[in-house]
């Protein structure tokens, strides 16, 4: 029963991930195929991009409620004494890993997805909240400064497991450490074509407008 169980929700996440908010949105209430426009891929950035903000910031709350909600899924295999209590982190970083695997290769859209950002937002704010939020100021501030959301993307990745190491948020399980790393790697490895483009200077800059329009 706990093989099964466990079996059961790691298939869930991944499916969870694999929810393509961005082709969905855009093609049930705009009549958009998101990945025939602005830099073709199908995540919250280009739906900002292509659609606008309101589009964009529901595309991108529901990719990060997909997180939350698959690494969250660990709590029902400690209800259900699955798991024991003490590998809880463990299954919350697979659960989420598998949303985050589902939202880059997603079955439902022949395996082409997003870059997963959003989504593995949702998961470390299931997983260290107070991190995680940190993580997204850090975010919004090199995205305010640079107008580039690739880099304050990649920079908040590496935040994460940079502020685990301190003192006060060092957890109890350094594979979360471990992991956080990782998960830079991954980010810097979905970023690839961001990358080259800023070294040459081509890198498409957010248009980010404080003010109101006249």
């Amino acid at each position: 029963m706990s093989i099964l169980l466990i079996a059961i929700m790691f298939i869930a996440a991944y499916l969870i991930g694999s929810i393509s908010t961005a082709v969905w949105v855009g093609q049930a209430y705009y009549g958009v195929d998101i990945r025939q426009h602005g830099s073709g891929n199908s995540g919250a950035t280009n739906t900002f991009r292509v659609l606008g903000k309101k589009p964009g910031t529901a595309v991108m709350l529901i990719d990060i409620f997909k997180g939350w909600t698959a690494t969250s899924l660990a709590g029902f295999l400690i209800i259900f004494n699955a798991i024991e209590p003490d590998k809880l982190v463990v299954f919350q970083l697979i659960l989420g890993a598998l949303a985050v695997i589902g939202h880059i290769f997603p079955v439902y859209e022949n395996f082409k997805g997003g870059k997963g950002v959003a989504t593995l937002l949702g998961m470390m704010l299931a997983i260290q909240t107070e991190v995680a939020l940190m993580c997204m100021v850090i975010f919004i501030v090199v995205l305010l400064t640079s107008k580039y959301v690739s880099l304050g993307s990649m920079i908040a990745a590496l935040s994460f497991p940079i502020l685990l190491l301190l003192p006060r948020f060092q957890p109890d399980n350094p594979i979360l450490i471990i992991f956080g790393f990782i998960i830079f790697a991954v980010v810097v490895l979905t970023h690839r074509k961001n990358i080259n483009r800023l070294l040459q200077g081509e890198e498409s800059k957010a248009n980010i407008k404080l003010g109101r329009k006249r």
